[in-house]
């Protein structure tokens, strides 16, 4: 059995579409999904970056695609009213539910629709985060100190192990990142030749041009 894990933020539309389609890309394979909340913030930070929603036109392209390629998959998909939010609550709220260390899908599967199948409404409203509380029954304080270590650990983690963005699926130390990697998952996964050569090291190996003139 194969695990993987999937590092996610509930801020990320493209998070929120392959979480959607994780299910048919794994049909057939005996696996074992792990879904690590981290904060996609920091994760740019880390590496210096902006999100995309913070840069003009990129704002607008980022938002026409993920509706796009929602109607593309046929995953219901409406625009929060703010977006981007503060995912913290959000974050800390699935880490707080369960006995277990990482959230189950049932726990992922209900905060992303409360973002993305919210009818347009805004992901943070305080009324509706109480009703998410309240349905979700967490068995720790989402705002408790443990928890909040335990979200800063694992973004922590998930950085030292080369995670850079949202999605990412990690699969025998190999990182898939996107959407559009699920393809390229399923292949690893069944074992396609290619994965087996030294593409995939060579890859990493390209060298960098530097500065011109």
């Amino acid at each position: 059995m194969k695990q993987i894990d999937f590092h996610l933020d509930f801020l990320s539309p493209y998070a929120y579409l392959a979480f959607e389609k994780l299910p048919e890309t794994l049909m057939g394979i005996s696996h074992r999904v792990v879904y690590r909340p981290v904060l996609l913030g920091a994760l740019l930070r880390n590496h210096g970056q902006r999100g995309p929603a913070e840069i003009p036109g990129k704002r607008e392209w980022t938002y026409r695609q993920a509706m796009w390629l929602a109607q593309r998959h046929g995953v219901p998909l409406q625009m929060p009213a703010q977006h981007p939010f503060a995912p913290l609550p959000l974050l800390r709220l699935a880490l707080a539910c369960g006995p277990a260390p990482q959230p189950n899908r049932h726990v992922c599967e209900t905060i992303f629709r409360h973002v993305w199948q919210g009818g347009g409404a805004d992901a943070n409203d305080p009324a509706r985060l109480a009703a998410l509380t309240a349905a979700l029954a967490p068995r720790r304080d989402p705002a408790g100190d443990d928890v909040k270590a335990a979200l800063r650990s694992q973004t922590e983690a998930a950085i030292a192990a080369g995670v850079f963005g949202v999605p990412t699926l990690v699969v025998d130390g190999r990182l898939f990142w996107g959407l559009d990697a699920l393809p390229m998952l399923r292949d690893h996964l069944d074992g396609h030749s290619w994965f087996a050569g030294g593409d995939w090291d060579a890859a990493a190996r390209q060298q960098q041009a530097g500065p011109p003139g």
